[in-house]
């Protein structure tokens, strides 16, 4: 699925490099090749506080858009971050 730029989405696989989980939400900031010739996006995550806590590139499969029947929950970002 393309996404727009800066929008938002989930990430469908954890990446512990970066102390994130599957079903955290991300900000899709560009769109470029992965380095497997799958598509793949630069995503922006950002605490409750709106800061930045990372930024790193994926490829198109480890996003899941957002769907109407979830909602917002909040959790304790790894002491590895």
């Amino acid at each position: 699925m393309p996404y727009e730029l800066y929008t938002d989405a989930v990430l469908a696989r954890d990446l512990p490099a970066h102390g994130l989980c599957a079903g955290d939400v991300v900000k899709v900031v560009d769109h470029h090749p992965a380095a497997d010739g799958e598509e793949g996006y630069s995503i922006e995550v950002f605490n409750t506080l709106g800061e930045t806590i990372a930024v790193t590139s994926v490829p198109a499969s480890a996003l899941e858009p957002l769907l109407a029947n979830e909602v917002f929950s909040v959790r304790k970002l790894s002491a590895a971050v």
